[in-house]
């Protein structure tokens, strides 16, 4: 059995070849990284990597040789094609990375997208697993420089709450998936165990590196530049909306990761000791 990681540079990847590599070979013969740019991947070393862009049709074929089952990044571009060349050659499971509010009848771009994803998933005849996770812990790590510079998280909305999931537990949920049966056709969301206000967030990211990191209320137009610096105005305006919304109607906590993997949730206290290095100025 081979696994085919896809978005190897991505930290859910990461955490699930680390994971796969630790269950050893009576459950996991061969793990194979993909993405645009595998050699840039922080990959532990004898791990097999290989070209894989969804854009780029011709990468298929090599990535997907004597491949069982997929970890799958919901990137829609190019993913019918993929999925068609994966039950061609063989692939038995894929595991898809989606999202929480996934629904291919969306008004918003994130969840219709996702939601496609599933669909083209489904379609293939292939047997699936959807993770739907929430927000992503990681995502914080965009105050990162600002923490290190100046001890301050700047962001519109304070008081704007969510369970953040750590990447760790998508990657325990997804390597159990991927090795073992009885999870074919299951749609897994994913959060962290407890809501947490973005200021409680940077007070604990302060608790992680030993010092004090301030809250600063942001203009929301320079939030929505930086926002529409790395993604499309669509996409922006949902992000927003949704951190508005989570100030008074935030999306409940899901114990999902519990009840598959057998213990908690990791706290996002917890990931950001994790990261306390990625907040931390090591120069000071």
């Amino acid at each position: 059995m081979t696994i085919l990681v896809t978005g190897a540079r991505g930290h859910v990847a990461r955490s699930l070849v680390q994971r796969l590599l630790a269950a050893g070979r009576a459950r996991v013969p061969a793990v194979r990284a993909a993405g645009r740019n595998p050699g840039a991947a922080r990959l532990p070393a004898g791990v097999e990597t290989v070209l894989c862009d969804l854009a780029e049709p011709d990468t298929f074929d090599a990535a997907l040789a004597g491949v069982t089952r997929v970890f799958l990044y919901a990137e829609r571009r190019g993913l019918d094609d993929f999925v068609t060349r994966a039950a061609s050659a063989g692939v038995e499971h894929i595991v898809l990375l989606s999202a929480l509010l996934a629904d291919p009848a969306s008004t918003d771009a994130i969840g219709r997208m996702h939601g496609d994803a599933e669909q083209a998933v489904a379609r293939s005849g292939i047997a699936w697993t959807f993770l739907r996770p929430g927000a992503f812990a990681t995502n914080t790590l965009q105050w990162a420089p600002s923490v290190r510079a100046e001890g301050v998280v700047r962001d519109p909305f304070p008081d704007s709450r969510s369970a953040p999931v750590h990447e760790a537990d998508i990657a325990a949920v997804a390597a159990l998936a991927l090795t073992e049966p009885g999870h074919e056709g299951a749609t897994y969301p994913l959060t962290g165990p407890e809501l947490v206000s973005r200021r409680r967030q940077a007070e604990l990211i302060g608790e992680a590196v030993g010092r004090p990191v301030r809250f600063a209320v942001q203009d929301l137009d320079e939030y929505r530049a930086e926002l529409s610096a790395w993604t499309t105005p669509q996409v922006a305006d949902v992000v927003i909306k949704e951190s508005a919304a989570a100030v008074d109607r935030p999306m409940p906590p899901t114990d999902t990761v519990e009840k598959v993997t057998g213990r908690p949730a990791r706290t996002y206290g917890e990931w950001a000791r994790d990261h306390a290095s990625d907040f931390r100025d090591e120069s000071s």
